[in-house]
């Protein structure tokens, strides 16, 4: 009887410890093909911005990304002809903030094609809103010593 109530310990345990439902779901929405159509700013002016250690928002305007949730692996590629062209890879992670108001963080790690990082340099940013057709990510960084949140809004395109 103690070896039951033991293992069945053990087996609550292990099942509260799996990736949260919210998470999930997260996953299969995001699975696929997106475009990042535009970025904002929550403060009016004129900025010169560099996304991921990689470029310009210019040339991030218009990417194609895709995300591959089942290894947590993804790519996008920058085709504006006036940017550094092609495509970068990285690997993603989503994470559950706040169980009650379904708040998610991102994790992006940019890579190279074998999926190893040069730099081992991630990104946070929050998963504020997904759907079946489009998705917001914020990224807050420091401007002035003051909070400045970078929008990033995608579109999903037809697989």
């Amino acid at each position: 009887m103690k070896k039951i109530l033991i293992l069945a310990l053990i087996a609550a345990t292990a099942f509260s410890c799996g990736t949260p439902k919210t998470v999930q779901e997260s996953r299969k929405v995001i699975k696929g093909y997106w475009s990042l159509d535009n970025i904002s700013y929550d403060s009016s002016g004129t900025f010169n911005v560099t996304l991921f250690n990689d470029t310009s928002v210019e040339c991030f305007e218009g990417s194609t990304w895709r995300f591959i949730p089942n290894n947590n692996t993804g790519n996008y590629t920058i085709d504006n002809s006036s940017c550094p062209t092609g495509q970068r890879d990285f690997i993603f992670t989503i994470q559950e903030i706040d169980q009650s108001t379904g708040l998610y963080d991102f994790l992006l790690k940019p890579t190279n094609s074998k999926g190893k990082s040069d730099t081992n340099v991630g990104f946070r940013l929050r998963l504020a809103q997904l759907n079946d057709s489009s998705m917001r990510w914020e990224q807050t960084v420091s401007l002035d010593g003051k909070p400045f949140k970078i929008n990033m809004n995608f579109s999903k395109i037809n697989d």
